[in-house]
């Protein structure tokens, strides 16, 4: 099944974790209409764009696969709301390119600067929400010896 012209569901709920834990990440038919949204709104004018293939490093995660990977319980990826996009899967464009892009061209609720340097994510999450507000939100996931914490820009 397609999500957009770009972006198929399989692509989207893909997890070699829920593979390897026999955990079964099929997403209702409401979670499978958020993930077109942020297909249509999000991945497919990313991939128009640029005009080369974009990587989804993770997609819909059931409540079992995020607890399993350590994801947030208010996780926006539970409910199909939400991508992380890893344009190092094909190198022709970075990570801080489709960041950039999307921060300027598209209506997005949240982005997170994944890990990475100053220069570079290791990875893009955006989340989009098709009904309600998408407040743009930007947060920067970083590492320090006494774990994993944020910082928030709230842009306007």
């Amino acid at each position: 099944m397609k999500l957009s012209k770009n972006l198929t569901l399989k692509e989207a709920v893909k997890s070699n974790t829920a593979t390897r834990l026999g955990i079964d990440n099929t997403p209702s038919q409401w979670e499978i209409n958020n993930l077109t949204a942020i297909a249509d709104h999000i991945f497919q004018p990313i991939r128009d764009h640029f005009g080369v293939p974009i990587g989804v490093s993770s997609g819909f995660r059931c409540r079992d696969l995020n607890k399993a990977i350590g994801g947030s319980k208010y996780s926006q990826h539970m409910i199909g709301e939400a991508l992380d996009i890893d344009a190092d899967i094909y190198g022709k464009v970075t990570n801080a390119d489709i960041f950039n892009y999307i921060k300027k061209n598209l209506e997005w609720d949240q982005m997170i600067w994944e890990f990475g340097n100053d220069e570079e994510p290791n990875w893009v999450h955006v989340s989009y929400k098709e009904g309600g507000v998408n407040r743009k939100q930007i947060r920067k996931a970083m590492r320090d010896s006494k774990g994993v914490y944020y910082t928030t820009e709230q842009t306007t």
